[in-house]
C-alpha cells in the first residue's frame, strides 16, 4: 500500500451517503448526538477562534462562509439562503463544509452539510430550549413549514417531550407536507393541530418556534399572543433586514444567543439597540449566568446559527460515518515524491496521458 498516498487522501460525505447514516442510526439518536456534541463544543467556548460570517447579499438571497477553529482543528460551512429557489426546483439551504487539520493546513473530511445544517440547527434549539423552557412544557407552536420545520418538531418531541404541536403557515400545502412527513416519523396526526392563524397556533402554546423563510422585516407572531412563562425560539431571523418578531416582544423577553457580534447584525436583536442586554448560550452551559430564573419569564433564543455548531456537526458525522465505514476517499490534494516539486504533477499527468492513448 502506498502510505503517502494514503496520508494525502482527503474523506468525503456526499448527500446520499449522509441521509444514509442518518436512516441507519436513526433521526432521533443524530439528534441526540449533534445535542450533546454542540454542548461539549460550547462548554469549551474560549478553546475556539470565532468570528462574524463572511457574507454576499444580492437581491435573491445570500451566501455565506462561516469559520471557525481550535489549535487542532480548522473547520468552515459554505452556505446559501435563496427563498426564491423552491420555484427554481432547488433547496433554499445548501451546504457543505470541511475539517482542516491546523498543524499541517491538510484537508481531513469534506462533507455534504445540507441536511446537517438542519439537524443542528434543531439539536442546538433544543439544547437551548433545556435551559431556558419551563419544566413539564407539553405543547409547541410551530409558525413556518418549511424544510426545517420536521426537524425542529422531531427534536422538540424526541428530545425534550413535547406531546403537541400547533402548526401555521399561510402555505396549506406546507402544513400537509409537514403532517405526512411527521406521520412517516411517528408523531400521528392525532398530535398535531393545522391552525389558520399564528394567534390560534399560540394558543396554550408552551414554546413557539418560529422558523419562516421570506427575507424580509416581518411580524410573525403578536406580543400580545405570548404569554408569561412561553420560551420562544427564533429560528427565521438569520440575515440583514429578516426579522419574526415584534420588537415589544424583545423587550419584554430575556434574550439568549449564540455569538453576539454576528447575531446583533443579523438576528431579531438587530432592532434592538446596540447595548440592549443579552446572554450568550455557552455562559449558560458552563455555569456562568443563570439561564430560566422564574416560571412567568419569557425566554428568547435568538438562533442565527453559528460556525462552532457545523464544527460539531462535521465532527459527529465524521465519527459516524468513519465507523459505518461509508467515507469515500477524495483526490482533493496531490499526493507529491518531493513536496517541493508541485511540477512533477504536470510530468506525470503527461505520462499517464501518453500512456492511456
Amino acid at each position: 500500500m502506498d502510505t503517502r498516498n494514503a496520508a494525502m487522501t482527503t474523506d468525503f460525505l456526499g448527500a446520499t451517503q449522509a441521509a444514509r447514516l442518518v436512516v441507519r442510526h436513526g433521526l432521533t439518536h443524530c439528534l441526540q448526538g449533534l445535542c450533546d456534541t454542540i454542548e461539549a463544543d460550547f462548554a469549551r467556548w474560549p478553546d475556539f477562534e470565532k468570528s462574524a460570517r463572511i457574507a454576499h447579499h444580492s437581491s435573491g438571497g445570500v451566501i455565506e462562509l462561516m469559520p471557525v477553529s481550535d489549535a487542532r482543528d480548522y473547520a468552515f460551512k459554505y452556505v446559501n439562503g435563496h427563498p426564491g429557489n423552491t420555484a427554481r426546483g432547488l433547496p433554499t439551504v445548501m451546504a457543505f463544509g470541511a475539517l482542516a487539520d491546523v498543524a499541517t493546513g491538510l484537508p481531513v473530511l469534506l462533507c455534504d452539510l445540507t441536511l446537517a445544517t438542519a439537524l443542528r440547527t434543531a439539536a442546538t434549539s433544543a439544547l437551548a430550549a433545556r435551559r431556558l423552557a419551563r419544566p413539564g412544557c407539553h405543547t409547541m407552536a410551530l409558525i413556518g413549514a418549511g424544510s426545517q420545520a420536521e426537524f425542529q418538531a422531531l427534536a422538540f418531541t424526541g428530545l425534550l417531550g413535547i406531546e403537541r404541536l400547533r402548526v401555521f403557515d399561510i402555505d396549506a400545502q406546507a402544513m400537509h407536507k409537514l403532517v405526512d412527513n411527521l406521520g412517516h416519523a411517528g408523531v400521528t396526526a392525532q398530535r398535531i393541530t393545522c391552525c389558520t392563524s399564528s394567534a390560534e397556533a399560540l394558543d396554550g402554546a408552551d414554546i413557539v418556534t418560529t422558523a419562516t423563510a421570506a427575507k424580509r422585516r416581518a411580524c410573525v407572531i403578536a406580543d400580545a399572543d405570548v404569554r408569561p412563562g412561553t420560551h420562544v425560539n427564533a429560528v427565521g431571523g438569520d440575515c440583514p433586514g429578516k426579522t419574526e418578531l415584534p420588537a415589544a416582544l424583545l423587550q419584554r423577553a430575556r434574550i439568549f444567543v449564540e455569538y453576539t457580534p454576528q447575531t446583533r447584525v443579523e438576528g431579531e436583536i438587530q432592532q434592538l439597540t446596540a447595548d440592549a442586554p443579552v446572554t450568550e448560550l455557552w455562559q449558560v452551559i458552563t455555569g456562568q449566568a443563570p439561564g430560566r430564573t422564574h416560571d412567568t419569564e419569557i425566554t428568547l433564543f435568538d438562533s442565527v446559527g453559528f460556525a462552532l455548531e457545523d464544527y460539531s456537526a462535521l465532527r459527529y458525522l465524521h465519527g459516524l460515518a468513519r465507523d459505518a465505514g461509508m467515507l469515500q476517499p477524495l483526490d482533493l490534494v496531490p499526493a507529491l515524491a518531493d513536496p517541493r516539486d508541485l511540477y512533477r504533477l504536470l510530468r506525470d499527468a503527461q505520462q499517464a496521458e501518453r500512456g492511456f492513448g
